[in-house]
């Protein structure tokens, strides 16, 4: 396939998968089987970590009247309800830092052994079924809404969410660290649900927690790709004029598609709910499950 095309489809890929629970670490490793390339290369593994610097950005320019607000009213809040450490932003900040240190030692001790297409599918079929049960449990709350007595949903929005879901949310995510194809929207979205966050909460939390997460995660890989202290280190003097038209492509594109995709995902969650993705994860689990079995993988 023509470099340009490839990029064009992965940033695309990229884009789409990012943020919407269905894993883009999966959908990347699926084409990347499919197409029968390799995207672990020195220059295709800094193209991987381009795109998806690309949909990171997308969320500050999607939040920025958001993290503005929460940056004017830090630390009372908007309803000057909140303290230092159960500000949104504070939140934000403790969730990750629940998740960062032991993902990282987990999947530098375990990680390079769970990247096949057996534990992908096998993650992206048990957590259609996790998520999809879950979202049916609170389905009658959701449909109640806020007033309603006796609902198992009492975080109806992000600026309500408690110290004990913060932490709770951060140690869920280890998982789509540990087992690629979790999927960190799919980890923060049902543990928030769970600990009785609506939705729409647990997916706007999804997307804040994202952003300290993925720019440390992708910025730890690209710093040891290029100090070469990786397996495949990324060789930036010697890429070509049309290489970095390549990654230029990849990050637009990814950039672009991801930001319409939050935007679509937002709008959907608000009036449908995750049983659809639910549904795609468990058929797409399954194809890949078979895919893998055919291919001895």
């Amino acid at each position: 396939m023509n470099d340009y095309l490839l990029s064009l489809l992965l940033g695309i890929i990229e884009g789409l998968t990012e943020f919407l629970p269905v894993s883009s670490t999966a959908h990347l490793r699926i084409a990347e089987a499919l197409l029968n390339i390799s995207l672990t290369s020195g220059y295709w593994k800094m193209y991987t970590i381009v795109i998806q610097l690309g949909a990171i950005l997308c969320l500050p320019v999607y939040f920025r009247a958001r993290i503005a607000k929460f940056l004017s009213t830090f630390p009372r809040g908007e309803r000057g309800d909140r303290t230092p450490l159960t500000h949104p932003l504070s939140l934000t900040t403790v969730a990750f830092l629940i998740t960062a240190p032991p993902s990282y030692l987990l999947t530098k001790v375990i990680g390079k052994h769970l990247e096949s297409l057996h534990i992908m599918g096998s993650a992206l079929l048990i957590g259609g079924i996790v998520m999809w049960a879950i979202d049916a449990m609170n389905a009658r709350s959701e449909a109640a809404g806020p007033e309603a007595p006796g609902s198992r949903i009492h975080t109806w929005r992000m600026e309500d969410m408690s110290l004990g879901q913060a932490i709770w949310i951060g140690g869920s995510q280890i998982l789509s660290a540990v087992f690629p194809g979790t999927s960190r929207s799919m980890s923060t979205i049902a543990a928030g649900q769970l600990a009785g966050m609506s939705r729409a909460s647990a997916l706007e939390f999804s997307f804040f927690l994202s952003i300290p997460t993925m720019v440390a995660a992708t910025g730890y890989t690209l710093f040891k790709s290029v100090m070469g202290k990786d397996e495949n280190p990324i060789g930036i003097s010697q890429i070509s004029s049309q290489q970095w038209v390549i990654l230029a492509i990849g990050f637009v594109v990814s950039f672009l598609v991801a930001y319409g995709s939050v935007a679509w995902f937002m709008a959907w969650v608000r009036r449908r709910g995750f049983a659809p993705f639910a549904v795609y994860r468990i058929i797409l689990g399954t194809a890949v499950l078979v895919l893998a079995s055919r291919m001895g993988g």
